[in-house]
Formats: C-alpha cells, structure tokens, sequence
C-alpha cells in the first residue's frame, strides 16, 4: 500500500511540475530554436508540455514524465506495440527528466521533481530515420541560469552522437515493441 500512494504521489507531483513547466515557458519561445546537428529540433514537439503523460519513471536521483501527442496515445490504445504492430508515422514521444528531491514537508516525505535536467524527444518517421527503425531521437540538456536548452554531445553522460540516430543503439534493445520501452499502463 506504501509503494502505491509513494507512486500516487509522484505520479500528482510530476504531473503538476509538468503543467507548471508549460505555463512557464509559455513566453519562452527560445527553446523550440534547439536542434540536434543533422537531426531533430524541439519544434518539431511544439506544445509538447499538454501532452498526455503515458508514464512516470524514477531512476537514481532522476524523475521522468514521458508524454505522448495524440497519434502516440491512440496507437498505445489501440494496442500498440504489445499487438506486434508498429508506431504510425507521426507519433511522438517527450521524456522530462528533472532532478529529484524528497519533499520533507509532505505526508510520507514523497520524492518529486526539483530543477529540470532534459527533454529527450523520439519521433516516428520511417522515410526519414529508415535506418535507424524509423525513429529520430534527439537529447536536450536544460540550463537553468539562461532558460535554454542544448543538444548533449559525446562528452554529455549519457554520449549522444550528433545525429537523429543518437537514440538508436540503446533502443535497438526494444526492437521487439518497435524501439519504444515505455509501456502505457492501465489507467
């Protein structure tokens, strides 16, 4: 019952920081500038912070919202990629990732969200990313001090090269549910 409420918690907490996070950067339009050399730029997700949340993650000392745009919502809906199909062209997906503290304040001292760290962003288009399974990946890094954000390079924990393809190796260990780890719980 514990683990429950502590991911009851986490879930209402993330999803609060998530629509904080869009009403704030609502004026700042600086941040769909961002581009991964050769590959995708935040654009592409525009209005990505009213997305629909598809799942929570905590790992380590990270906190993760992973949201989808309505193609991605309907292809998990529909069942998707448990029913062995694939993602349609169009669907996309955004992971925030913020630095996690314990809100010592609150009943059961929950973990939840503290500075932002990332926005990683997948995209389905299996033209453009053919040989990297159809999807283009892109990993920006979040500057607190200037508001903006940065592609990571090879010298960023995790390396990310500087392409669409950034993604792809470690997502080949998902080839089976079309490179997509996330799982759509029940809801």
């Amino acid at each position: 019952m514990k683990c429950k409420n502590m991911l009851i918690s986490i879930s209402i907490a993330i999803g609060i920081a998530v629509l904080a996070s869009g009403a704030a950067f609502s004026a700042d339009q600086d941040k769909y500038s961002a581009k991964v050399p050769g590959g995708l730029a935040l654009s592409e997700f525009r209005g990505y912070e009213t997305w629909q949340v598809i799942s929570v993650s905590h790992s380590g000392e990270m906190l993760a919202a992973i949201l989808g745009n309505p193609a991605m919502i309907e292809a998990f809906k529909a069942g998707i990629p448990d029913n062995g199909k694939p993602f349609p062209d169009g669907a996309k997906m955004v992971k925030i990732h913020w630095n996690a503290k314990k809100n010592e304040a609150s009943p059961g001292q929950p973990t939840v969200p503290a500075s932002q760290h990332d926005v990683d962003v997948m995209a389905k288009d299996s033209k453009r990313f053919a040989d990297s399974a159809g999807w283009g990946y892109g990993y920006f890094l979040y500057d607190a001090a200037s508001k903006s954000f940065t592609p990571a390079t090879l010298k960023d924990m995790p390396p990310q090269g500087n392409d669409a393809k950034c993604g792809s190796a470690c997502h080949t260990a998902a080839q089976k549910r079309d490179s997509v780890f996330t799982e759509f719980p029940t809801r």
